[in-house]
């Protein structure tokens, strides 16, 4: 096998070695279309807000490549705009230019020397882009930002309604803009292919562009892209069209969706089980269960994001009544949690993010507490080489004295 470019000899082909059937769920392969991913285990997409330019630097290397050595099925990049308007602020990843290929070939190619599947979330902020990093607390750009070059630019929505207070009313897109929108989808997703990305996800969800179409709460058209259901979902479908005509037809589609709104919001369950079902019609593989983002005046109360799996019972939801695969984020931190979403038929696949952030040999180690007798085997040969005789040491430390000699001459 190759690791990182260079050949490696070993006594099997890589991975693991225990027969699939007798493995847990977790680390038994799913495949999508033609992709196989070589365990259920996927990076959520978790911005950097350290690119320049929209392209990507050696931060993104390493901390991408970290999880590609610690077993991750799936490793997903950050959100990444398809146009500059789409950036949330002036360090957000970009795919819109051909640089912005050519600095992710570098991660897809690490990641799959690694055994993982690298995948992209393409994304568009709306009305929430041109602001701070979420550390100087997401406020919008101002003229003191343009002054050491950070210019403020003109937000585009489906409505003209700020985000909240303090902020500028959006550009409200019309047919044309809606058009040109479109075609930046696709131009990003055709750039995503060619950068090496072996999955795309679609970011429809988090009070973004597409989810400011979707609900109510931001969307006010009064046009065939507005007012009921099918007409707040027209932007979206189309878009998933756009995208899958220039996605290759052999690799999955996934499209992350806020089951609902946030707090005092109008989308629901029914809605997005509605909505689900037209992404399935129109090619899409996997839906990425999240929730949130957009905040109004109804009843809807608010999500604790504190509770382990808050997004399981809306995934195992849409998995049911939608009959289509999907993955699940939020709260997921122990591997005896993760393995009972999937025997319990409640997701497909386990998207953790910020638990991998502070452990990302997080698979590994859930090898080991499910009880896979090969668990280091989900590291590189040249880890597992080294670790498999501290182990076989660790269970004869009984068998030798704890005495460390210690002599000295004369």
């Amino acid at each position: 096998m190759r690791i990182a470019g260079v050949e490696v000899a070993i006594d099997h082909s890589g991975g693991l070695r225990t027969p699939v059937d007798q493995r847990p769920l977790l680390f038994r392969p799913i495949t999508m279309r033609g992709v196989t991913a070589r365990n259920r285990i996927m990076l959520g997409p978790m911005s950097q807000y350290l690119s320049i330019d929209g392209n990507l630097t050696d931060w993104h290397l390493v901390h991408l490549g970290q999880y590609g050595i610690g077993g991750s099925g799936i490793v997903f990049s950050e959100e990444t705009a398809v146009e500059p308007c789409g950036r949330r602020t002036h360090h957000c990843a970009g795919m819109y230019t051909d640089d912005h290929v050519r600095g992710y070939r570098r991660i897809t190619e690490f990641l799959k020397s690694m055994g993982a599947v690298p995948a992209i979330q393409l994304g568009h902020g709306g009305r929430r882009a041109s602001a701070r990093a979420p550390w100087e607390g997401r406020k919008p750009l101002d003229e003191n930002d343009a002054k050491v070059g950070y210019a403020p630019w003109t937000t585009v929505s489906s409505s003209p309604i700020p985000h909240g207070p303090g902020r500028a009313a959006p550009l409200a897109l019309d047919r044309q803009g809606i058009k040109d929108e479109l075609a930046a989808w696709r131009e990003a997703a055709r750039r995503s292919a060619d950068a090496g990305f072996d999955i795309v996800e679609i970011h429809g969800a988090h009070g973004y562009l597409i989810n400011q179409f979707l609900s109510p709460v931001a969307n006010h058209r009064t046009d065939s892209y507005g007012g009921d259901l099918e007409g707040r979902m027209r932007f979206a479908l189309e878009l998933v069209e756009a995208v899958r005509t220039a996605w290759p037809a052999d690799k999955p589609l996934f499209f992350r969706v806020s089951v609902v709104d946030g707090k005092g919001g109008h989308w629901d369950m029914d809605d997005t089980v509605v909505f689900a079902k037209e992404l399935k019609a129109r090619g899409v593989d996997v839906i990425d269960c999240s929730c949130g983002g957009l905040e109004g005046t109804s009843s809807l109360p608010a999500v604790s994001r504190y509770v382990p799996g808050y997004n399981v019972v809306y995934s195992d939801h849409v998995r049911r009544e939608a009959e289509v695969q999907t993955a699940v984020v939020g709260m997921i931190t122990e591997p005896e949690q993760a393995e009972a979403i999937l025997q319990n038929g409640k997701a497909d696949i386990i998207a953790i993010a910020r638990e991998m952030m502070i452990d990302p040999y997080w698979p590994v180690h859930a090898a080991k507490k499910l009880g896979l007798p090969d668990w280091l085997d989900v590291l590189p040969a040249n880890y597992a080489f080294r670790l498999y005789p501290r182990e076989e040491e660790l269970l004869r430390r009984h068998e030798v004295p704890d005495e460390i000699p210690f002599r000295r001459k004369g």
